[in-house]
Order: structure tokens, then C-alpha cells, then sequence
């Protein structure tokens, strides 16, 4: 399972775990993920997503693989920004559509709107990373 590559020689984390992510998604998507069906908001020729992949992974778990789980863990990071990405999203459209602070904080969960508004400005910072 491990990279015949060694760490990044100039020691970038960044570069090192986007080889890591690459490299995963290829052995996922060679382990049958290629053949998932493609979502309509994802026009072709658009790759699954890391969401898709490590929900792939995991629906294969039955069939335990640790180096699957490993790449599948590895795409958490993307995984996650991804699912920011969409939540932002549809906090812009609530917002768009007029909906009330009040009204998207009572479906999120939220005791209040303001902790609402604090967790939407702390996941646009998150976003602006």
C-alpha cells in the first residue's frame, strides 16, 4: 500500500498529500468506482467525487481491503471540503430565496440565529484557506 515515492523532497505537506489523493482516487476508481453512475450535477466527463469515493469504499467494506480503507481515509480531507462547499451553497440559496436567519438556523439545528451566523462565518473562513 505504500507509495513507491518517498516524502515530498522539499517537504511541502501540501504537494505530498495532494500526490496521496491522487494516487487514492486512481486505486478506488481502478477497484470499480470508474463505474459508478454519473449524477446530473456533475456533467461527464467529471470524475466521481472524493464524497462518492469514500462512500464506494465503504459500501465495499463488506469485502474488507485494508489498503482500500486507507486510500478512502486519505480522501477524507477533500471529502469534507466538499460537503463545506455544498453546505455553503445552500446557505447562499436559503439567504438568496429570503429565508430568515431564524428559519435556516431552526433547520440546521441551531439554538439561535446568531450561532448560526457565527457557524456560517466560520465555515466561509474555512472556505477562504
Amino acid at each position: 500500500m505504500e507509495s513507491t515515492q518517498g516524502p515530498d523532497p522539499t517537504g511541502n505537506i501540501d504537494h505530498t498529500q495532494a500526490r496521496r489523493e491522487r494516487e487514492a482516487r486512481d486505486r478506488i476508481l481502478d477497484r470499480g468506482a470508474k463505474d459508478l453512475a454519473p449524477r446530473p450535477w456533475r456533467p461527464a466527463p467529471v470524475p466521481p467525487s472524493a464524497l462518492d469515493l469514500t462512500q464506494f469504499a465503504l459500501w465495499r467494506s463488506s469485502e474488507p481491503d485494508p489498503g482500500e480503507l486507507l486510500d478512502a481515509l486519505s480522501l477524507l480531507p477533500a471529502a469534507r471540503a466538499e460537503v463545506d462547499g455544498v453546505e455553503a451553497g445552500l446557505l447562499f440559496a436559503a439567504r438568496n430565496e429570503g429565508l430568515t436567519w431564524a428559519q435556516i438556523a431552526e433547520a440546521m439545528g441551531f439554538r439561535s440565529p446568531q450561532a448560526c451566523q457565527q457557524y456560517v462565518n466560520r465555515l466561509s473562513a474555512r472556505q477562504a484557506k
